[in-house]
């Protein structure tokens, strides 16, 4: 899949080892609580959908989820900072509820930190509803933990392999 948003030419490939240090160096700007480059490594070696958004040699973003019988989980979505709010974040999703349908997934799942707000308003706008709370699902600042709010997407049967309508 490629798109051409705000005259940047991208493509969503399959994230490789030799990605992990544009991945990590991402996830390290992004969040408080990053994932390590432990948690990348074991999502590739176990075979998760592991995809980078990249325009030309430089990642943009990135996303990894875990197939399950009919569902697919969403573990981890970023955008790099300086390129948010452009709309990767929506064609990145729209690219993974089209390899969901195609995986056979009836729902889509994922879990945001409460206090995430944007992340939160792109769910929504997407479809995404809040099903559940986590409660200390997630680190935070000191011995701290922040309540997770688990949501589920229900993908349409009429969805085409790239996330919209037949």
């Amino acid at each position: 899949m490629s798109a051409v948003l705000d005259s940047f030419e991208a493509r969503l490939e399959p994230m490789t080892l030799d990605r992990l240090d544009a991945v990590c160096a991402i996830e390290q700007r992004a969040y408080s609580h990053p994932w390590s480059r432990g948690n990348f490594t074991d999502s590739l070696a176990v075979g998760y959908h592991c995809q980078t958004l990249v325009a030309g040699p430089e990642v943009l973003g990135y996303f990894i989820a875990m197939k399950g019988v009919d569902e697919v989980h969403l573990l981890n979505i970023t955008v790099a900072p300086e390129y948010q709010r452009q709309g990767w974040a929506p064609l990145m999703l729209a690219a993974l509820r089209g390899w969901s349908r195609g995986q056979g997934a009836m729902w889509l799942w994922l879990e945001v930190r409460q206090s995430n707000q944007r992340a939160l308003d792109i769910y929504k706008r997407q479809g995404f509803r809040q099903v559940g709370l986590r409660k200390g699902y997630y680190p935070a600042f000191g011995q701290n933990r922040e309540d997770a709010i688990v949501m589920s997407l229900r993908l349409d049967e009429r969805e085409s392999a790239w996330g919209g309508l037949k």
